[in-house]
């Protein structure tokens, strides 16, 4: 039997606390076991930056973005982060299959009730993931106690296993959505995707001599064509 292939998963989350980085890297770890290896996540917290200055930093992590396979879009708070927006915008100008994820049950105020603002909604390509977080803890919760009355178990010990299968859960769900959107057949007419490529190389405004840039993102095509990817 034919292998199936593996796919490097640019994965949009929070960044600047404890529970962001240690929360990203558990679902990515759950994401990678439950696609049995498929679903590769690269962690922007994992890039190594040069210079941890505002430009560089976000250049390197608009290039990876770029070169990556498909995308995962972290949507949670009342609105979704500013620069996880501007990744998925880039996301859907290159054409990546991106999978929105929101484990936040509060409705966005600029949605009028819905996940999020209608700007970020209808994009192709794209599948969303919603889920009630705190619920689905609350209920994982309740069912290890019950399944564990017996047995003595410290407070933390039950947080932290039931806080594991709430991970494992969510992963499942992403999983499917990203094996959902790899079969859907991209948007990017093909007689536009070099002239497409070669502007998305500029767009940014990165640093690097124009020439350099377009080639690297001539190399990204390629390597999305050879995967039919696009």
């Amino acid at each position: 039997m034919k292998k199936k292939p593996s796919y490097a998963v640019y994965f949009a989350g929070g960044l600047f606390d404890a529970k962001d980085l240690i929360g990203n890297a558990y679902l990515a770890e759950a994401i990678f076991d439950k696609s049995h290896g498929r679903f590769q996540c690269v962690l922007p917290q994992n890039i190594e930056h040069r210079r941890l200055t505002a430009q560089p930093v976000r250049d390197r992590t608009l290039r990876t973005l770029a070169a990556c396979d498909l995308a995962i879009f972290g949507f949670d708070g009342s609105e979704p982060a500013a620069g996880t927006v501007v990744e998925f915008m880039f996301a859907k100008f290159a054409d990546i299959p991106a999978v929105l994820l929101r484990s936040d049950p509060r409705a966005g105020e600029a949605g009028r009730g819905s996940a999020w603002d209608f700007m970020c909604r209808f994009f192709p390509r794209t599948e969303h993931v919603l889920l009630d977080g705190p619920a689905l803890y609350r209920k994982i919760a309740q069912q290890r106690r019950r399944r564990l009355a017996a047995v003595h178990r410290l407070a933390g010990q039950h947080s932290s296993a039931a806080a594991q299968e709430v991970c494992e859960v969510i992963a499942a769900h992403v999983v499917r959505a990203l094996d959902r959107v790899l079969r859907r057949e991209p948007v990017m007419p093909r007689h536009l995707r070099a002239e497409v490529y070669n502007w998305l190389a500029l767009l940014p405004g990165l640093r690097g001599p124009a020439k350099k840039l377009r080639k690297e993102f001539e190399l990204v095509l390629e390597h999305k064509i050879d995967r039919d990817l696009l």
